[in-house]
């Protein structure tokens, strides 16, 4: 994924946050977690070369030090593409959630898209 794919990502996943895991459960934070760095998936290359885009959305827990723990597939387009978007939102950093303040883990919904 290039640059504007992931900055795209990042604010679906922030948009994502605030239309359903974040207001639906107003008290457990005040102020969503935000991406602060991401790091692209590895694009499968039989997946690349054949021109096969793709999509996964996972849940993942942020916890209080922005870090994510506990991916989970919840939906996507080829298998393939599963280890290599879990292996890559490892990677990530946040800002963590806040409430009164204070950091708080939130679980979040998120999209990694793969395309050429």
């Amino acid at each position: 994924m290039n640059t504007p794919t992931l900055l795209r990502a990042a604010a679906v996943c922030a948009a994502l946050i605030l239309a359903g895991t974040g207001f639906a459960q107003e008290s457990k934070f005040d102020e969503p977690p935000m991406p602060s760095k991401t790091v692209p998936p590895k694009y499968p290359a039989a997946l690349k070369a054949e021109g096969v885009s793709g999509m996964v959305t996972m849940s993942i827990l942020v916890d209080e030090k922005g870090n994510v723990q506990n991916p989970v597939v919840k939906k996507s387009t080829r298998p393939e593409f599963e280890q290599p978007a879990i292996d890559a939102v490892l990677k990530w950093k946040f800002e963590p959630a806040k409430k009164d303040g204070q950091p708080v883990a939130v679980q979040v919904v998120i999209p990694l898209k793969f395309s050429n």
